[in-house]
């Protein structure tokens, strides 16, 4: 990070903390879509078989939730900010001001993560009511922040972490 820029005092407002996840979101597209040439590569394309039903295998799935991980994991430690943080001059400290521990940065992306659990409910209730429901939850988390003084999401709480803006 530039010496000019340094983390402030005053908390993140949550609208531009999501917009900055709309340009991460277009990040972990591009980091799952390589992953997934790259895995069809090494299988010669029988990556995902098709049928009756679709069939992913689950070693594939936790490589991508690892390597999305870790894209988050590895921006926050290394300068509390991922690529969709930037242009909204806003980075990931701890309480106290500090760079983030690899326990807080692992606390933050699981919990942010959790939601996704729901994804096991689509053959229950369908994809679209499926996704509805996972929409809900992940606006439940970010709404804590409309509440907390400090504008920390429920991930933030989680981890000992919060958003602040740059100078």
């Amino acid at each position: 990070m530039p010496p000019s820029l340094a983390a402030t005092d005053i908390p993140c407002p949550p609208w531009r903390r999501l917009l900055a996840l709309v340009y991460d979101l277009l990040i972990v597209l591009a980091i799952v879509m390589v992953v997934g040439l790259l895995c069809q590569l090494v299988t010669g394309g029988q990556l995902i078989r098709t049928g009756a039903a679709v069939v992913v295998p689950a070693w594939y799935q936790a490589l991508q939730g690892a390597v999305v991980a870790a894209y988050f994991i590895g921006s926050w430690r290394r300068g509390g900010q991922t690529l969709g943080m930037r242009p909204w001059r806003i980075q990931v400290t701890r309480d106290d001001g500090g760079a983030p521990t690899l326990q807080q940065a692992l606390i933050r992306v699981l919990v942010a993560a959790a939601p996704l659990v729901l994804l096991l409910l689509e053959p229950v209730i369908g994809l679209r009511a499926t996704l509805w429901t996972l929409l809900a939850v992940w606006a439940g988390w970010f709404a804590v922040a409309l509440f907390d003084p400090r504008r920390r999401a429920l991930h933030d709480i989680a981890a000992g972490t919060e958003i602040r803006r740059l100078d």
